[in-house]
């Protein structure tokens, strides 16, 4: 069928969550199977929506995040002010938090046509969408390119490498000036006393680095009331956990601190969380130096924010020694139309304070980069080349200690040989840059796609999951619960994967690896590393920043299912048969014949053993592999086991 005679889908997702693996694979299904997918990507408005919803004969809405109420206050006025009361209306992701019963009801109400509150396969979407169609005549949508409200100018300026002094000191002005909160980190001097008082990130990670205690187990916690959020951190040093950190919410990470703060009214008037996560910003620096000093263990601040100017100068105030995020990592995996240019000048930023209270103050404050990235299907050379080029980034701007993400991805050799390479190219980095003291740190996150929803199995995932880890050498773990498919977790809940994870602490060194299959792909992560990396400095002249903003416009760098308008998004991922990441396309980046034909190979391999037969029926594979764990579709973890 040709597009003028196909149905028309939009498709496009709501709210502060930045999830966009399961609409890229969607579109990539519809698409294939003869729907004209107009495609707005993730944080779009609700009236945005419902002007291009003429175009098309359904709109498909996407909520990861738990608050679609939030986000749908106005659709049933926005339904009777459009006059799309007859059009189909689907919603799905995960809308609610947690699902008290009538929550179906109440979409349905408002105007929804289908409800999707659970997880549901793409085939099962295909087969009710065709029936929803049947005699319904088709619409000419037309391509989100040219539609002039998703247009976006992808030019970009460089910015210059090191942020001055006197820029900096402006800048800071109108950043504590955005927020209410702000101006209780005005004095550097006092931040700097209150945070030598208190405990520091860098100091437990040292002692991991030099043997003189196992990697540090680190659990994932934000809730939106102050005392519990206070509660479970006083919970977790009982348990004996030597680092914590505030999970930031999804309505912080997106910098709308109005609506943070009557999430907190509400929080408090019902005495019951109802934000996801721990709202740095509104609570302010006195409360987060109230929990620290309570506390009295090392506090990182996690997050995915847009604008992290003021969370940074707001956790630093109040005595938190580490921050996570960067240019790239927070910004290509999470939202649509943020230009790198914008992010790096944002994040030069954040390193340049991190760096000045070492310079003025000699205080030591880690930085991190998530380098799980989208977190699904992510090959460890991407991981490994960009959370590289954002240490390059921060050291420029005076960092001293640096923490490297890495998510597992499920086969333990190459798990295992991913952490190696990667602390291995950080280190020759430093010192040919000529460092003698930078703090190196890898960290070791637990599977972070779609989770086992049995909980056997998803006890058993992350118990070698932490075997894994421990194995690897990597500093850090960031851990996951048992119920991580379809709750918030408990207290009870997080105690569970802390005792899961430090039992398998201990029984590591009772492992045995294939040393052989860990140097063999350790070779071949090095290789890919060194030749993304130096495509990279090639196309910027040797200039990083220059490198980084040419090297995503040309897609040498290419991250899987990002929504990000400046990314190419040709390169796709799968598993081989022994469940590696491989390239089922490389796209434009950068890798020699011999690899090449290594990725080719080996998914040619899994096409042949699975049965299919064209290429472009790929998207099956990428379906298959993106839900298998949650399925319970594999037979062990590790997927090599």
């Amino acid at each position: 069928m040709d597009k003028q005679h196909c149905y028309s889908v939009l498709l496009g997702g709501i709210g502060g969550d930045s999830h966009s693996v399961g609409l890229n694979i969607l579109r990539q299904a519809l698409t294939i199977n003869g729907y004209n997918v107009i495609y707005c990507g993730i944080h779009n408005n609700l009236r945005d929506i419902f002007i291009m919803a003429p175009l098309s004969n359904v709109v498909m809405i996407s909520c990861m995040d738990g608050h679609a109420k939030r986000y749908l206050k106005e659709f049933h006025d926005l339904m009777l002010e459009f006059h799309s009361e007859g059009q189909l209306w689907y919603l799905g992701g995960n809308p609610v938090i947690d699902n008290n019963g009538d929550s179906e009801e109440y979409f349905l109400k408002i105007g929804f046509s289908r409800i999707f509150l659970k997880f549901t396969d793409i085939q099962t979407v295909l087969n009710i969408l065709k029936q929803d169609l049947n005699n319904v005549v088709p619409k000419n949508g037309i391509l989100l390119e040219n539609n002039p409200l998703f247009k976006n100018n992808k030019y970009q300026t460089i910015p210059e490498s090191f942020l001055e002094p006197a820029v900096f000191d402006k800048m800071r002005k109108r950043v504590l000036d955005h927020w209410k909160t702000g101006f209780e980190a005005k004095n550097l001097d006092e931040n700097a006393k209150t945070l030598s008082s208190m405990p520091m990130f860098t100091k437990p990670q040292c002692l991991v680095n030099t043997g003189k205690i196992p990697i540090l187990i680190q659990p994932r916690s934000g809730v939106g009331l102050l005392n519990e959020q206070i509660e479970l951190f006083k919970n977790f040093k009982n348990f004996g956990v030597k680092v914590l950190s505030f999970q930031v919410d999804s309505l912080t990470r997106n910098n709308n601190y109005i609506a943070v703060e009557e999430a907190i009214k509400e929080s408090n008037i019902s005495r019951k969380s109802l934000i996801n996560g721990f709202p740095v910003v509104n609570y302010g620096v006195t409360n987060v130096r109230r929990v620290i000093k309570e506390v009295n263990v090392p506090v990182q601040t996690r997050h995915s924010t847009r604008d992290p100017r003021l969370l940074a100068e707001i956790s630093y105030a109040g005595g938190v020694s580490a921050f996570e995020g960067g240019a790239i990592t927070y910004n290509i995996p999470y939202y649509k139309d943020y230009s790198l240019n914008e992010s790096i000048r944002k994040w030069m930023y954040v390193d340049y304070l991190t760096g000045l209270y070492y310079s003025r103050y000699g205080i030591i404050l880690d930085r991190e980069f998530f380098g799980a990235m989208t977190a699904t299907l992510i090959p460890p050379c991407l991981a490994i080349t960009v959370c590289l080029l954002e240490m390059i980034l921060a050291i420029t701007q005076g960092v001293k200690s640096f923490s490297l993400g890495y998510a597992e991805q499920g086969n333990r050799v190459q798990d295992i040989a991913a952490i190696q390479v990667m602390r291995e190219k950080a280190v020759d980095i430093v010192v040919n840059m000529g460092y003698n003291d930078i703090q190196i740190n890898t960290v070791f996150y637990q599977y972070m796609a779609a989770f086992p929803q049995i909980i056997e199995r998803a006890e058993n995932l992350i118990y070698n999951s932490a075997i894994t880890a421990a194995l690897s050498g990597a500093t850090r773990v960031i851990i996951k619960t048992p119920v991580e498919s379809y709750k918030i977790p408990s207290m009870l809940d997080n105690i569970h994967g802390l005792n899961l994870v430090t039992s398998a602490v201990n029984d590591a060194s009772d492992i045995e690896i294939n040393k052989n299959a860990v140097i063999d792909e350790c070779s071949i992560i090095k290789k890919e590393v060194q030749l993304i990396f130096d495509s990279i400095l090639l196309c910027g002249d040797g200039d990083i920043i220059k490198g980084i903003i040419k090297g995503f416009e040309k897609g040498f760098i290419d991250i899987p299912f990002s929504p990000s308008i400046y990314n190419q998004g040709k390169a796709l991922t799968a598993r081989d048969m022994s469940g590696a990441i491989r390239f089922l396309s490389i796209g434009n980046i950068q890798l020699d014949k011999e690899l090449i034909g290594f990725h080719e190979e080996k998914m040619n391999e899994r096409r042949h053993n699975e049965g299919f037969k064209s290429k472009a029926m790929d998207y099956l594979i990428v379906e298959k592999d993106v839900l298998m764990i949650s399925r319970g579709q594999y037979n062990s973890w590790p997927l090599d086991g």
